[in-house]
């Protein structure tokens, strides 16, 4: 089991602890609805230093990610960054990420931690260009400062104008006193706030200096467990569940990072599936009778014929109610749509929503 540098913190603070990813991770602290309602509100600190990073650069180092990625990355400029997925060659998805360009012969690419080996092994296998790959995973730190007041609770530590920071852009600066710690307006949660990637031998004291400057604003730590409700009503896809390799991008609602202006792996096949149609749609689900629809749970219709499967779901803290995500039959997903879940063999009344849920 690998331990992030914080993991000794996480441990003192009384979190519990789970294994994910291959990782030893704090999954909740004083509980995940509370959490939960700490970054909707106010302002929340993720260890999530488990998630890849990968260096590239040269000549070709953007010849390489528009190969692989299916969002054109030639629109980047310096400090932005941009969302993605790294298309199979079979129709599926070996994981989504995020690529920011740092410069024009340099990117550094985000991905999921169980799938940073598979994402590696894959680019390398493209990269016939010899562009620079590191990956720098193992000795880089990732704190998701997230929630309205993030951009309020961090200011005094950097010189970089937090407030002023467009999302989905970043900056190098000082943080905490310590050089060269790129900050971005990026995060999982739709709560607003940044992700602070750093070297490991930081990470203490810049933990320790973020809840310091946030201690007036109640700055909490937060677990997994609230990242993944939080992500859920925003209906962000979690890879493993609601994407991986056999899930089409286009059935996933993920056609809008999907560009055929350029050339990328399974690109013709992609294309000929939208213009045939898709057979399925991920959807969002909201209880209507009690209950939580869970992951691989069947969704049918009232004469009780299969139409789809639950991917994510759970109940909701900010909303009150149950909710989850899956893929339904396309002639049968629309807004509003009354459909069942099979839970324990019975049939449980709910509708289809469009995300992020209300």
């Amino acid at each position: 089991m690998n331990n992030t540098a914080l993991t000794e913190k996480h441990i003192s603070l009384g979190a519990k602890m789970v294994p994910f990813a291959g990782y030893n991770m704090p999954v909740q602290y004083e509980g995940i609805n509370a959490e939960h309602s700490t970054v909707r509100n106010g302002v929340g600190v993720f260890d999530v230093s488990h998630m890849g990073e990968f260096i590239l650069k040269g000549e070709k180092a953007l010849d390489l990610i528009q190969r692989v990625s299916s969002n054109d990355a030639s629109k980047l400029y310096d400090g932005k960054i941009q969302y993605a997925y790294l298309p199979n060659e079979e129709g599926g998805i070996v994981d989504d990420l995020l690529v920011y360009r740092i410069d024009e012969k340099s990117y550094m690419l985000v991905v999921n931690a169980s799938n940073i080996e598979k994402d590696w092994n894959w680019i390398q296998k493209y990269n016939t260009e010899g562009v620079e790959m590191h990956n720098i995973s193992d000795k880089t730190s990732l704190l998701a400062v997230q929630g309205p007041k993030a951009a309020e609770a961090l200011q005094s530590l950097t010189d970089i104008d937090l407030a002023s920071m467009e999302y989905y852009n970043f900056k190098k600066g000082t943080f905490a006193g310590v050089e060269n710690v790129l900050v971005s307006a990026t995060g999982y949660t739709g709560a607003g706030g940044f992700e602070i990637y750093f070297e490991n031998q930081h990470a203490n004291t810049i933990w320790d200096a973020i809840f310091a400057a946030g201690a007036d604003l109640n700055i909490k730590p937060i677990g997994l467990g609230a990242r993944d409700t939080l992500r859920l009503e925003m209906g962000f896809c979690l890879y493993g569940n609601d994407i991986d390799d056999t899930t089409s991008p286009l059935e996933a609602g993920l056609g809008w990072v999907t560009k055929f202006t350029k050339d990328f792996t399974n690109a013709e096949a992609l294309k000929a599936q939208k213009e045939a149609g898709v057979s399925k749609k991920l959807m969002g689900i909201e209880m209507i009778d009690r209950g939580i629809p869970r992951h691989d749970y069947q969704i049918v219709d009232a004469e009780g014929q299969v139409i789809g499967k639950v991917t994510s779901g759970t109940q909701s803290p900010s909303l009150q109610k149950a909710i989850g995500m899956g893929y339904v039959d396309k002639a049968l997903a629309k807004e509003g749509a009354e459909v069942y879940i099979l839970i324990r063999d019975k049939k449980v009344k709910a509708k289809l929503v469009k995300f992020p849920f209300k």
